[in-house]
């Protein structure tokens, strides 16, 4: 059974992996720079096939340490959404690039921190409507299959509410691990589950779990308060990144 043998892959995915590890573990968003990590080295589609098999087993273990943690309407109203962004997505994927899909995600969760930065928004939780939960939805549905990045768009929807950090991260886990199993099928459809892709997966696997555990021992110590702060301040972060990549790639394209 091969695998992939080059070492700088494997430089790479150490890191990669960490990041996985920590974001299923309840900080969401980290672990959209996995794909970009090993995409530097690998095809993205190619990159994207050996994570996705151990995002999967990651999303059983958070789901079931968050199972009694998540809110069924918001996971309602986005999921509705995520199926339609999904199709969406699987349809229009030789059409659309994915570093414009990068720099539009990444201006919106920048836009969206600034804002709650430095803009009057009403310090009490509130809820914000089942359309914009279907809306949200859709797009991270979308930008998750596209470009890996559907966590700002999910976060735009669900910070504002102030949910409590488990029931925050419950949701978080739940969603994006069914968002996951929807991306399967495209996946299939362009044969990227080679032997070669699913053996590296595997070799990989230990150690995703062993650092997705990590990630839920530090947000069980993590206080609410200051939580927020962190995820407020990596979705900026993750976003300007996307910005940056996005521009990068669009450059580059146009050269």
């Amino acid at each position: 059974m091969t695998i992939v043998t080059d070492p700088l892959f494997y430089l790479l995915a150490i890191p990669a992996v960490t990041l996985l590890g920590l974001g299923k573990g309840g900080f969401s968003g980290v672990g959209m720079i996995s794909t970009p990590l090993l995409a530097l080295v690998l095809p993205p589609l190619q990159a994207a096939a050996i994570l996705l098999p151990i995002l999967i087993i990651q999303d059983l273990i958070s789901i079931w340490v968050y199972r009694h943690d998540w809110d069924p309407w918001n996971l309602k109203v986005l999921l509705i959404g995520s199926v339609v962004g999904v199709a969406i997505a699987g349809l229009l994927a030789a059409q659309v690039s994915d570093a414009h899909v990068r720099l539009m995600v990444g201006l919106i969760g920048v836009a969206f921190v600034l804002y709650v930065w430095f803009g009057r928004v009403p310090g009490e939780a509130r809820r914000p409507s089942a359309g914009s939960g279907v809306f949200w939805g859709a797009l991270s549905g979308f930008t998750s299959t596209i470009a890996q990045a559907g966590a700002p768009p999910f976060q735009v929807y669900m910070l504002p509410q102030k949910l409590d950090r488990f029931r925050l991260v419950g949701t978080t886990v739940i969603f994006f691990g069914l968002v996951n199993w929807m991306k399967l099928v495209p996946f299939f459809a362009l044969g990227q589950f080679t032997t070669e892709n699913l053996a590296t997966s595997a070799l990989l696997l230990p150690f995703a779990i062993a650092t997705n555990f990590l990630g839920i021992w530090l947000v069980r110590r993590t206080p609410t308060a200051l939580f927020y702060r962190i995820a407020y301040v990596l979705m900026f972060l993750i976003s300007a990144e996307l910005m940056r990549s996005g521009i990068t790639g669009i450059v580059t394209g146009s050269s």
